[in-house]
């Protein structure tokens, strides 16, 4: 589905199927944490629809008229970061204040990791490694057998050695998820409409948002650029104060009213 922001900026969106999964980390999953603990049944019982890549600068900047983003990557198919939680809240406000149908939103954080697996309970959408020697270093990765840093941006590729310039990397530039969706592991951090909690007791099982008992940090999903591997895995999971401007950005969640 793509959606025309102002300027003639395209936003594409892709469907993600109503379903079911076990979300959180496995039993003895390797570099993981116990605030992915206990893993729990989720359905979805819906439809929604999840943009194909994070937002980008163009569609903030189409949007809000500003580009927060610098020195970590800038230009129009770079994503968006340098924005708070709170920030991303204005963003969707404005996007729904123009129009365009439906309702724009951030995803639940079930909907980001389920979204994210599309379908596998490994601990990467592509498979249980990244096939480095070491993905808490930068190792020796090229050349290796079974190297899949082709899906992700992570540490290793963006550190400005012979692998890459320092920063953040134009959307889309990895291979997909089965689900459409790129960058879901790597790139930059991404914002979801939940509450942070230390684990998992208690939380939605349909998909919703957590946002009870409030709390005063957000989660943050996905892993980034300048973070090791692990934090890229599926089940992976981290908190943000929502006024924060760190290297974070967002994806968009849209739902047909």
């Amino acid at each position: 589905m793509l959606v025309y922001l102002p300027g003639g900026v395209a936003l594409a969106l892709a469907r993600i199927p109503a379903g079911s999964f076990q979300m959180g980390r496995a039993a003895n999953e390797r570099s993981s944490y116990e605030w992915e603990d206990p893993q729990h049944a989720v359905t979805i019982g819906y439809d929604f629809y999840l943009a194909r890549t994070e937002t980008t600068q163009a569609q903030w900047q189409a949007v809000m008229g500003t580009n927060p983003a610098h020195t970590y990557g800038t230009g129009a198919n770079y994503p968006v970061y340098f924005v708070s939680w709170d920030d991303c809240q204005a963003f969707v406000a404005a996007l729904n204040g123009l129009g365009l149908g439906g309702t724009f939103r951030l995803p639940s954080e079930a909907e980001w990791e389920y979204a994210c697996r599309s379908g596998a309970q490994t601990r990467f959408f592509f498979g249980d490694s990244l096939g480095v020697e070491d993905e808490d270093q930068d190792g020796l990765a090229e050349g290796l057998p079974g190297n899949r840093s082709d899906y992700m941006w992570w540490w290793f590729n963006c550190q400005g050695n012979a692998n890459g310039a320092y920063g953040a990397k134009p959307v889309g530039s990895k291979l997909p998820n089965s689900f459409g969706l790129y960058d879901m592991s790597g790139n930059v951090w991404e914002f979801c409409q939940d509450y942070w909690h230390p684990d998992y007791t208690g939380a939605p099982a349909d998909g919703s948002p957590w946002l009870a008992p409030p709390s005063i940090y957000r989660v943050v999903r996905g892993g980034a650029w300048s973070f090791y591997a692990y934090y890229g895995r599926s089940a992976g999971r981290a908190a943000s104060a929502p006024d924060a401007h760190y290297g974070i950005g967002i994806r968009l969640a849209w739902t047909d009213n």
